[in-house]
């Protein structure tokens, strides 16, 4: 089943825990924000991404970690 990294990059504040804890999907920006890999941006400047499932559980353990709770994993 297919599943959905949505990012609302214009509210990070640059923590680094989701680069930390999956940085095969997230990398740290030059302005020091959190970049996910492969996304397109939305409207309003979202990065959204298809994931498989055999990689939703690490990018929730990245959703779980960041204090301003920006990053959103769903179901399709």
């Amino acid at each position: 089943m297919t599943h959905k990294i949505t990012h609302i990059k214009p509210e990070c504040i640059g923590c680094q825990a989701c680069a930390a804890i999956a940085p095969e999907f997230w990398e740290m920006n030059e302005d020091g924000i959190s970049h996910l890999k492969e996304s397109k941006v939305d409207d309003k400047g979202n990065e959204i991404l298809e994931i498989p499932e055999e990689d939703v559980e690490l990018n929730k353990e990245a959703a779980e970690a960041c204090p301003v709770q920006i990053i959103k994993v769903e179901k399709l």
